[in-house]
């Protein structure tokens, strides 16, 4: 679970009522799909043949680019979830965390999800004993990555939002 049942109207486009921007939304996505991104070597040297997971990543930034509509960026995220079903471990968390970015398109909040299970990823391809240390340089990198723009917004999100993520923002 990483969305709550009250959505934050800061992470809710404005014609929907809520007080994101067009342009803060894209920058959610970019985001999340480099978050997702930076992890995608785990899935895909468990499985080189299946192109889900970075079709996804691809989709979403395509989305940013007005090159695909939302529905196809998030159909192409759940194809990427889709890809996790058989697997376990890092690979497995890889290819949520590109299905989570493919989301974002259509639900800013999803940009945490993609942020979270890169984060979880990271933590399971760790060897034994510095997984704790994998997720807390992981969760930097991210906010390293995070543009000045939305920084406050995800930073804030991730503080509110730890618990229902694994925890995981704890860098």
């Amino acid at each position: 679970m990483i969305l709550p049942r009250v959505r934050d109207p800061r992470l809710v486009t404005i014609r929907r009522g809520g007080t994101l921007t067009d342009p803060d939304h894209h920058l959610l996505a970019l985001w999340a799909a480099t978050c997702a991104e930076h992890v995608l070597h785990l899935f895909e040297s468990a499985r080189p043949e299946d192109p889900r997971p970075r079709s996804a990543i691809e989709h979403a930034r395509a989305w940013v680019r007005g090159e695909v509509p939302m529905m196809q960026a998030r159909a192409a995220g759940g194809h990427a979830m889709g890809a996790a079903r058989d697997l376990r471990g890092a690979a497995r968390h890889v290819a949520y965390a590109a299905g989570q970015a493919g989301a974002v398109a259509h639900v800013a909040a999803h940009d945490l999800g993609a942020a979270a299970y890169a984060i979880k990823a990271a933590r399971a391809a760790a060897p034994g004993g510095e997984s704790e240390a994998a997720g807390r340089l992981e969760c930097q990198w991210q906010r390293d990555q995070l543009p000045e723009a939305i920084r406050d917004l995800v930073l804030d999100d991730q503080r509110l939002r730890n618990d229902i993520c694994w925890s995981v923002f704890d860098c």
